[in-house]
C-alpha cells in the first residue's frame, strides 16, 4: 500500500494529528521563551496555513471548529462570570463600555476619513472594528483564577457593550446599502430581540433546574448544556444578532446552575481549552498573509494606522476607567489586555465591507495584520498583568488581619454509594477554591460489618472519581475499628481534620433516633466542626441558602469558620444566603462577611425566640437549602429548645436539602462518657420527654404552621 503526500494535506487523520501536535507542542516550546501559548497557536496557523508552507488548507473542518471555538470562548466568559460582582460593578462596567466602544468609534472615524481618505460611511464601518474586540486572552485570565476579579468583570461587561454597538453599526451600514432602513425593520428587530431575551430568561432556568434534578449522569448533563448554548446561538443568528451574543447570553443564564468548582464545569472548561478554542486560534492564524506586506507597501501604512488606533484607543479607555474608579496600574493593564484583541467581529466587519465594495485589498490585509498584532499585544499584556495581580492579591491576603482560619482538612465519611456524590459535592462547594488542599474520604469497617473488602474499595473509588472530575485531589482511607464513630474520631485526631461531612442516616426502625447513635457519638467524641447533610436535590440547584442561627453563636470558637464555609458555598452556587439570627448576632455575621470581602448576596432577618425559627417552615421552598446552626451540650450557644430540633426537621423538611452544622469547640472532650456523665444523654432521648410535655400553646403553633405549610405547598403545586 502506497501513500502519496500532496500539499495541502487532505487526509483527515493526518490533518487532525497535525492540529493536535500543534496544540501540544506550541505551549511547551513557547513557555521557555515566556511567550503566551495563544500567540504560538496563531503563529503555527500562519506557518502551516495557505499563506505559509501550505501544509493545511482552511477547509470546512476549520470553519466548523473555528466557529465552535469562538462560541465556546464567549460561553465560558459568561459561565465563569461572577454575577454578584457584575451587579455590584454595573456602573464602572457601563461607563467602560461607553469608553471602549465610543472612543475607538469616534477617533477611528475621524482618522480614517482624513488619513486613509475614506468616506464617512466606510470610516464608520472600519471604526466599528476598532471599537469591538474578542476575548482572545480570556483563557489566560481563567488559568490564573481571576475570572471573578472585579476589573475582569468590568472588562467583560465592556466587551458585550462593544460587540452590541458594533452589531448596531453593521446593521446601519448594511441597511444603507440595501435600502432597508425603514421604521418597520427596526421595530421588527427590536421585537425579535426582546422576545428572544425574555424566552431564554424564562425557559432556560426552568428546564435546567428540572434536567439537573432528573438526570445526574455527567455526560448527559454536558451534552444538555452544549445543546442549550448552540440553540441560543442559532436563534440569535436567526433574529439578526451575532451567534457569539447568543453563546454569551446562554453562559450568563446557565451561570447560576453550574458551580465553578464542579465536575460539569471542569468538563466544559477542559473540552473548550483543549480542543475547540485552540482550533479557533489556529484558524485565525491561517487567515494572516504576511506576504501582502512585502507585495503591497501601502498595506503596511494602512496596517500601521489601524494598529495604532485599535491599541491606543483601547489603552485610553482602560486608563479612563482606572482613574475614574481608582484601580491599580496592574488592573489597568489587565483590562487593556483583555479588551485589545481583534478577531471574530473584525473579520465579520471586513467581510461585510468587501461584499459591498467598501474595502479594498489594502484594508483587508491591514485587518489581518491588525489581528495578529493586537492578539500578540493582548496575550503578552494579559499574561504579565495577571501574574503581577496574583502576586499583589496574595500579599494583601497575608496582611489581612481578619482572615479566616487557613487550616482546611475536610473529612467525608462514606458508606452508602447512593449518597457519595452529594457528600463530595457538598465538600467541594464548602472548601476554599483558592486552596489546593485535598479532601479525605473515610470508610470504616467495624466488628458488625460483614461486607467484603471490595465494598470499601468500590465506595472510595466512587468518591475519588467524583472529586477528580472537579480537578480536586481526594485521599481515600479505609480502616478497621471498634465501631464507625470510633473510627471517625480516631481519624480526625490522626489527620488533624478541621471539619467532618456526614450524611444523615436513614432510620432503621421506629425506636431509632433522628440523628442516629453514630452521629451522636461523633458529636460527643470530637470538638471539630461536623456537617450533617441530607440532599434530596443536587446542591447546585438551590435557589437560596436559608440559615437559622442560635443566640450567642458569635461566642463559639468555630463561628467564623462556618460563615466562611457557607459563604464559599453561596459564592459557588451563585445564590442568595439569608440569615435568621438574633439581633445581637447579626452585626458579627455582617462583620465576618465584610472583613473577608465575600462577594455574595446576603440578607438578614431578626428573630426573638425559638418559635420564630419554627415558623421558618412556612418560608422554606422545595428548592431551598435549609441550614441549621446547632450546638453541643455545655457550649455557649446551647439552648434546651434544641431538644425539639429533630422532630421539627423530620416533620417539616423531609423534601428539602438540609444541613445541620455543629460548630467547632475547643477543650477536652470525653471519648467514652459514662452513665454518670450528664452530657452522655442522647439529644433525641431527651427530646421524647419534652415532646410529651408540650403545652397547648406549642400545639396551637404547630397546628397553625402545618396548615399554612400545607396550603403554601398546594399553591406551589398548582
Amino acid at each position: 500500500m502506497t501513500f502519496a503526500l500532496t500539499l495541502p494535506i487532505s487526509n483527515p487523520v493526518l490533518i487532525f494529528f497535525i492540529v493536535l501536535a500543534i496544540i501540544l507542542l506550541a505551549p511547551i516550546l513557547l513557555n521557555r521563551f515566556r511567550i503566551p501559548h495563544i500567540i504560538g497557536l496563531i503563529i503555527a496557523g500562519i506557518i502551516v496555513g495557505p499563506h505559509g508552507f501550505n501544509l493545511l488548507e482552511r477547509d470546512s473542518s476549520f470553519e466548523i471548529f473555528g466557529n465552535v471555538g469562538i462560541l465556546y470562548l464567549m460561553f465560558l466568559a459568561g459561565l465563569e462570570m461572577d454575577m454578584f460582582s457584575l451587579r455590584r460593578n454595573r456602573k464602572p462596567g457601563f461607563i467602560f463600555g461607553l469608553c471602549t466602544f465610543g472612543l475607538p468609534l469616534l477617533i477611528g472615524s475621524v482618522v480614517s476619513h482624513y488619513l486613509l481618505q475614506l468616506n464617512w460611511a466606510t470610516s464608520l464601518l472600519l471604526s466599528s472594528m476598532f471599537a469591538s474586540h474578542t476575548l482572545i486572552s480570556y483563557p489566560i485570565v481563567s488559568r490564573y483564577g481571576l475570572n471573578r476579579y472585579a476589573p475582569v468583570t468590568v472588562a467583560v461587561a465592556g466587551t458585550i457593550f462593544a460587540i452590541i454597538g458594533a452589531l448596531v453599526v453593521f446593521s446601519i451600514i448594511t441597511g444603507m446599502h440595501t435600502g432597508d432602513m425603514s421604521i418597520t425593520y427596526w421595530l421588527k428587530l427590536t421585537g425579535y430581540v426582546i422576545a428572544y431575551a425574555l424566552s431564554i430568561l424564562y425557559v432556560y432556568p426552568r428546564i435546567s433546574r428540572w434536567f439537573f434534578k432528573t438526570y445526574s449522569d455527567n455526560v448527559t448533563q454536558f451534552i444538555f448544556v452544549l445543546a442549550l448554548v448552540f440553540l441560543s446561538s442559532f436563534v440569535a443568528e436567526c433574529i439578526g444578532l451575532q451567534a457569539i451574543i447568543g453563546a454569551f447570553f446562554a453562559g450568563i443564564v446557565l451561570n447560576r446552575y453550574i458551580p465553578s468548582v464542579s465536575p460539569l464545569m471542569n468538563r466544559l472548561e477542559f473540552v473548550g481549552n483543549a480542543l475547540f478554542i485552540p482550533y479557533f486560534l489556529i484558524g485565525v492564524g491561517m487567515l494572516i498573509n504576511l506576504n501582502a506586506v512585502v507585495e503591497a507597501p501601502q498595506t503596511l501604512w494602512v496596517a500601521l494606522i489601524m494598529c495604532v488606533i485599535a491599541i491606543g484607543t483601547k489603552w485610553l479607555a482602560a486608563w479612563i476607567i482606572q482613574k475614574g474608579f481608582h484601580y491599580t496600574a496592574s488592573d489597568r493593564r489587565l483590562i487593556f489586555g483583555i479588551t485589545s484583541a481583534k478577531a471574530a467581529v473584525s473579520l465579520a466587519a471586513v467581510i461585510i465591507g468587501r461584499q459591498y465594495g467598501m474595502f479594498d485589498d489594502a484594508i483587508l490585509n491591514g485587518t489581518i495584520i491588525m489581528i495578529l498584532v493586537t492578539c500578540t499585544v493582548s496575550s503578552i499584556t494579559t499574561e504579565r498583568a495577571a501574574s503581577s495581580t496574583i502576586v499583589r492579591l496574595q500579599q494583601e491576603d497575608k496582611t489581612d488581619i481578619g482572615q479566616a482560619p487557613t487550616e482546611e482538612r475536610i473529612l467525608i465519611s462514606v458508606a452508602n454509594p447512593a449518597t457519595i456524590e452529594s457528600l463530595v459535592n457538598i465538600a467541594l462547594l464548602m472548601k476554599n477554591p483558592k486552596k489546593e488542599s485535598p479532601l479525605y474520604a473515610l470508610y470504616v469497617n467495624d466488628d458488625k460489618d460483614n461486607k467484603p473488602h471490595t465494598t470499601a474499595r468500590r465506595v472510595l473509588e466512587m468518591a475519588a472519581k467524583t472529586a477528580s472530575a472537579a480537578d480536586t485531589q481526594l485521599i481515600p482511607m479505609s480502616r478497621y475499628d471498634l465501631n464507625i464513630a470510633s473510627g471517625i474520631i480516631h481519624t480526625i485526631k490522626e489527620k488533624n481534620i478541621s471539619e467532618v461531612v456526614i450524611g444523615l442516616h436513614r432510620k432503621a426502625n421506629i425506636v431509632d433516633t433522628f440523628f442516629g447513635s453514630k452521629i451522636e457519638a461523633i458529636l460527643k467524641g470530637t470538638h471539630k466542626m461536623v456537617w450533617i447533610t441530607k440532599c434530596v436535590n443536587p446542591p447546585a440547584t438551590a435557589t437560596r441558602i436559608v440559615v437559622a442561627v442560635p443566640p450567642k453563636a458569635e461566642y463559639e470558637t468555630g463561628f467564623s469558620r462556618w460563615i466562611d464555609r457557607l459563604s464559599h458555598m453561596a459564592q459557588q452556587i451563585g445564590c442568595r444566603i439569608i440569615f435568621y439570627a438574633y439581633e445581637k448576632t447579626i452585626p458579627y455575621i455582617r462583620a465576618c462577611i465584610a472583613r473577608q470581602r465575600y462577594e455574595i448576596r446576603h440578607e438578614y432577618h431578626t428573630v426573638e425566640s425559638w418559635n420564630d425559627i419554627l415558623l421558618l417552615a412556612n418560608e422554606i421552598l422545595d428548592d431551598d437549602l435549609f441550614v441549621v446552626i446547632s450546638a453541643r451540650r455545655a457550649s455557649v450557644s446551647f439552648d434546651p429548645e434544641y431538644e425539639k430540633l429533630p422532630a421539627f426537621l423530620s416533620q417539616y423538611f423531609a423534601n428539602n436539602n438540609l444541613l445541620v452544622i455543629y460548630p467547632e469547640q475547643f477543650g477536652e472532650v470525653a471519648v467514652a462518657p459514662t452513665f454518670a456523665d450528664p452530657l452522655s444523654q442522647s439529644v433525641e432521648t431527651s427530646s421524647h420527654g419534652l415532646l410529651g410535655l408540650r403545652d397547648g400553646i406549642d400545639k396551637l403553633i404547630t397546628w397553625k404552621k402545618r396548615l399554612t405549610h400545607h396550603n403554601r405547598k398546594k399553591k406551589i403545586d398548582l
